[in-house]
């Protein structure tokens, strides 16, 4: 993802979009993550920022670069803050 973020001004729009989806969809399962784990703070914070981006992938994907970087470096901060303080994940071995 970090990748992404650094080379933002390199893709079109619809790839910016395609960022932002998947920033989003990667909050929303860290925000699951953190419910089941009951920091239900975190989560709600996190499951907030996905759908903000989600709904605004869009217009985020043709805004002013600087605008994105910022959005998607906090994003990815958040993430990586959950992932630095829960290394080991609770693994489902649930049939579906």
């Amino acid at each position: 993802m970090e990748e992404q973020i650094r080379n933002i001004g390199d893709l079109s729009i619809e790839e910016r979009e395609e960022v932002f989806v998947d920033v989003a969809t990667a909050l929303e399962g860290t925000a699951r993550e953190a419910f089941v784990e009951g920091n239900r703070h975190f989560a709600a914070f996190s499951a907030n920022m996905a759908q903000a981006i989600r709904v605004n992938a869009d217009e985020l994907a043709r805004d002013d670069l600087t605008n994105t970087e910022r959005i998607l470096q906090q994003a990815a901060a958040m993430i990586s803050q959950f992932n630095a303080t829960h290394p080991y994940r609770m693994v489902s071995h649930a049939v579906h």
